[in-house]
């Protein structure tokens, strides 16, 4: 009796035995697999957001948007999709133009009666056609024409600079259109202190780009 029960015992921790090891190299194959698995995964997600970034890339070429805003103003912006910076574009080339005539109509109009007043010997500063009714001498048409041909150039100097804005963003915008789509862009601001001893302490900001 006794002998038999020392046997069934030893029986029982040789099972007990063989089931550990036989579990161990389950959970081991396992973890394996579960590796294998998850490093094929983490290679295809990576392969995919390259492929996505550089078709999103390839659909907007800054080459492309700076030869449309330079050909039509606004073309480049439309190019990019960003339609709402439409109105801005339009309205300061209306607003421009607008300005450019006003100024060049009163240029016009005092460089006509500043002729006619040269025309019948009134040449001095002070003189006033006073038969024609004017209430401006020579001297103030002299100064209305010099005021308004200067405002109407600095108005086609600002039109000018708005069309190479509008172009710099379009350019600008698309080669930035990578970010919209890379979740793992991050932009932070942080306070820098520096001390030094040849300029002392430094204070001021600093923008990390994380990637």
């Amino acid at each position: 009796m006794g002998k038999g029960l020392l046997i069934a015992l030893l029986l029982l921790c040789a099972w007990q035995s063989w089931a550990q090891d036989t579990l161990q190299v389950s959970k081991d194959k396992i973890s394996k697999d579960s590796t294998i698995v998850l490093t094929d995964s983490t290679f295809e997600a990576a392969a995919t957001d390259t492929a996505l970034l550089k078709s999103y890339a390839d659909r907007y070429d800054p080459r492309k948007a700076l030869l449309y805003a330079a050909v039509v103003p606004g073309m480049g912006q439309i190019y990019n999709k960003k339609y709402w910076k439409l109105p801005l574009v339009y309205g300061g080339f209306i607003g421009f133009a607008y300005g450019i005539n006003f100024y060049q109509e009163g240029y016009t109009k005092y460089k006509i009666e500043l002729y006619d007043n040269l025309e019948k010997g009134l040449v001095n500063d002070g003189d006033i056609d006073v038969d024609a009714g004017d209430v401006y001498s020579t001297g103030n048409y002299r100064k209305l024409v010099d005021q308004y041909k200067r405002q109407r150039d600095f108005m086609i100097i600002l039109m000018a600079g708005m069309y190479l804005l509008q172009i710099v963003d379009a350019h600008v915008d698309a080669h930035l259109k990578e970010f919209d789509l890379n979740p793992s862009l991050q932009v932070s601001v942080k306070p820098v202190m520096e001390q030094s001893a040849m300029l002392g302490n430094q204070k001021g900001f600093t923008i990390v780009f994380k990637f």
